[in-house]
């Protein structure tokens, strides 16, 4: 059962961050409560499937966050459909920077890929493999348990997609199954590629990584900034920043521009003499913090919600978030001196 708990901690950590610190749902309901069983099972099944089949195959971070954006891609198109369907849920999200081609608006595929690629899938799995410790990179999972996750993950695929096309009434068409079906090969096969080889790039550079703190507090500006670019979007889910008249394509490019900038930072920093587990963890609280303080102006997606039960849960989500981030950080602190020790004792 020890094996496992990581697994089970990552199973229930991901529909908790991708929905409820995001504010979409109140914890402080009995349907939020069965909300947030329900919303495991894809939630849940697809980050330890992703991040089990990552560390058994020796791969590292390039690969998960590459497996991340595939999972957002198959979610997005397969499951809730809501790339491609202009009413999902009754909302007007693909309005702003609509392609017409493509049947698809730039900002809300790139709002809403970068949600899971980041939130729903990378900051959960940051945050219990600092919590495992040692067990950080190996596999929490046997051959059965990997299965039972796969079966889960495609069972829900399947039955979002039949729920979906049944009540909303909207079925993409095949081109965009097809073009939904390559992107997904095609970054599966990146995230691949990224991890054969990340020995052989991975250089390190003669200079030393920044402070944790900095990271940190990049990683909560970027967040801001995201959440930021998509708030302008006058059709969006949360629009308080419409006034300021963001042309569409001037959203697409800030947000490429964000993603871009950040990867390239990152990817530097890595590759810095001291860059370490304190540092991931750091880049994953910027990300989490961003969530607990958006959740307070983001309006709730569950009918019915009084906004006092909003307040309410958003405020104890936030505290559980910073709770989560403090006992991370001593865990690993706890973890890297007894590392030292042993080493120390070693030498001796």
């Amino acid at each position: 059962m020890r094996r496992v708990l990581p697994a089970i901690g990552l199973y229930f950590l991901a529909p908790l961050v991708a929905e409820f610190l995001l504010g979409d749902i109140p914890i402080l309901s009995g349907a939020g409560l069965v909300a947030f069983f329900a919303s495991s099972l894809i939630y849940g099944s697809g980050a330890v499937l992703i991040r089990e089949v990552v560390r058994r195959a020796g791969y590292g971070w390039p690969t998960i966050i590459a497996f991340a954006l595939a999972y957002g891609v198959i979610e997005e198109s397969f499951a809730t459909l809501s790339l491609f369907n202009p009413h999902y849920a009754g909302w007007h999200q693909l309005d702003y920077g609509y392609v017409p081609a493509l049947g698809i608006g730039l900002s809300w595929t790139l709002f809403v890929l970068g949600l899971h690629m980041i939130w729903s899938i990378s900051v959960p799995i940051a945050l219990v493999e600092t919590l495992a410790g040692s067990r950080r990179t190996t596999p929490w999972l046997g051959n059965i348990g990997l299965a039972v996750m796969a079966i889960v993950f495609v069972g829900i695929v399947i039955f979002s997609f039949t729920a979906s096309t049944h009540n909303d009434g909207f079925v993409a068409s095949m081109p965009q199954f097809i073009g939904a079906g390559i992107a997904v090969i095609i970054i599966v096969a990146i995230g691949i590629v990224l991890g054969r080889y990340q020995t052989t790039l991975h250089t390190n550079i003669t200079r030393n990584a920044p402070n944790p703190w900095l990271v940190l507090i990049v990683s909560l500006a970027a967040g801001a900034l995201f959440m930021l670019i998509y708030s302008a979007d006058p059709r969006g889910l949360s629009p308080w920043l419409a006034n300021i008249n963001l042309p569409p394509w001037l959203a697409v490019v800030l947000f490429l521009g964000l993603y871009a900038g950040v990867a390239v930072l990152v990817n530097f920093w890595s590759r810095l003499d001291g860059w370490s587990n304190a540092h991931r963890l750091a880049l994953a609280g910027g990300a989490l913090l961003t969530y607990a303080w958006h959740a307070f102006p983001w309006p709730s997606l569950f009918p019915g919600t009084s906004e006092p039960v909003k307040l309410a849960s958003n405020t104890i989500l936030a505290a559980g978030a910073v709770a989560l981030l403090v006992i991370a950080a001593l865990r690993l602190r706890t973890s890297t001196s007894n590392a030292s020790s042993s080493a120390s004792t070693t030498a001796l």
